[in-house]
């Protein structure tokens, strides 16, 4: 796919890369945004890429396919049903420092 920016230049990532969730906050205005209207947000940037590991980026719209909500009235809402979404859809590949850590 032909992305609108690099994800890994400056308009995608400042400097350094970043990675799903963050992509997509660093999108948004915590203080302004909210209630988010998520068509108009898709709308807007669904074509802007989302690096989800070292070799995986898709696009902010791949990223919100099986998000129901219309509307998300705060930021801690919207990044619980992006989890939700993302871990669905298989790009949600941490679950938590227990999973690297062994009974000692």
């Amino acid at each position: 796919m032909d992305w609108p920016h690099d994800p890994d230049g400056e308009d995608g990532s400042e400097g350094g890369r970043k990675y799903g969730h963050a992509v997509i906050a660093k999108k948004v205005d915590e203080a302004e945004d909210f209630p988010l209207d998520v068509a108009a947000f898709v709308d807007e940037y669904g074509d802007d890429p989302v690096r989800i590991d070292f070799e995986t980026v898709v696009s902010v719209q791949d990223v919100f396919e099986g998000v129901d909500a219309d509307e998300f009235a705060d930021f801690v809402e919207m990044h619980r049903a992006l989890g939700e979404a993302m871990r669905e859809n298989g790009y949600w590949f941490y679950e938590g420092a227990d999973a690297f850590v062994g009974d000692a």
